[in-house]
């Protein structure tokens, strides 16, 4: 293995990332002939096919995808090293590849922006997704941190508190329970909700707070992909919904959406910044993480309930 070169390994990423051996060589400007001798000469070296050629295209083989994981840290790894050269020059530079779930698309531009203007020498990228996706990125090496809620448990990560990320039970103002008080999860249990599908964060985070009270009741909630479609069906009357209250800054200022004053809530999780934990810190990741840990709470969206704080904690395991 001593014979691999940056060649094939850049050979590699690109043939998986474009499934063709002619787009891969376009993207890396070489022929198709010579990326096609760098895999033939990488594939002898570890004697195995690491791709299965078919009409559709190519498609990595279970040697291929160990080599592809390898070769994503190898990339990244040589990333760190070149900023981390060019910080002892003095030079303020990096990349950042950001990505954030799909509630945190309504504050990381704020960050952005904020943490550009500190460090303009800092080019960053914003890839949002749900979180099933985004932990997948992370552990394939595919961005560089992730803002969520609860922290990935099956791989090792590092992870910074930059916030908290309340979660509210929102209607149209014109809601029957739209100004009352003390409103029992009981009581919420018998309207219609609006939630996220399975497997996101608030997802997770409604079904634990309902906990017992949703238990022999008929409570089939209707499932959205997406906060804005919430948002939107909220508005137009379909029921209620539990939601980021990140998400709603603008329709509560608007009065096109009221926090409803369900009792224990909001229930208050965290904002954290992820990165894996084999991936060595770079001057500006550095940089972003202490930027998060001391500005990030001020940009977030500001959220208040109209009627009273009650919090409650929930876990974030």
């Amino acid at each position: 293995m001593r014979n691999i070169t940056m060649r094939q390994v850049r050979s590699v990423l690109a043939l998986n990332e474009h499934g063709k051996i002619s787009a891969a060589a376009r993207a890396l400007g070489l022929t198709s002939p010579a990326v096609t001798i760098q895999l033939q000469q990488l594939e002898e070296e570890l004697g195995f096919q690491l791709f299965l050629r078919t009409r559709s295209g190519i498609h990595a083989t279970e040697a291929g995808e160990i080599v592809i994981e390898s070769a994503k840290r190898i990339a990244g790894e040589l990333t760190t090293l070149e900023e981390r050269i060019a910080s002892l020059k003095g030079v303020s530079a990096g990349t950042i590849r950001l990505g954030v779930v799909s509630t945190g698309k309504y504050f990381a531009p704020r960050i952005m922006a904020a943490f550009n203007r500190l460090y303009p020498g800092v080019q960053m990228t914003l890839i949002a997704a749900n979180r099933t996706e985004i932990i997948e990125k992370l552990r394939n090496f595919e961005i560089d941190v992730a803002l969520m809620g609860r922290p990935p448990k099956d791989f090792s990560v590092r992870t910074t508190l930059f916030g908290d990320h309340p979660l509210v039970f929102i209607a149209a103002p014109d809601h029957a329970l739209a100004g009352k008080l003390d409103i029992t999860k009981e009581e919420i249990a018998q309207q219609k909700f609006i939630v996220r599908e399975r497997g996101s964060g608030t997802r997770s985070s409604f079904e634990f707070f309902m906990g017992e009270v949703a238990e022999g009741l008929t409570f089939t909630p209707t499932e959205m992909d997406s906060n804005e479609t919430i948002k939107q069906a909220v508005m137009a009357g379909l029921g209620i919904a539990f939601i980021s209250g990140h998400t709603i800054e603008q329709e509560c200022q608007s009065g096109k959406l009221v926090i409803l004053d369900v009792v224990q809530t909001p229930i208050r999780r965290q904002w954290f910044a992820v990165t894996q934990a084999a991936k060595t810190p770079t001057p500006a990741l550095q940089a972003l993480d202490d930027f998060l840990r001391k500005t990030g709470p001020s940009l977030l969206p500001i959220v208040s309930k109209p009627y009273r704080t009650a919090t409650s904690q929930i876990e974030t395991a």
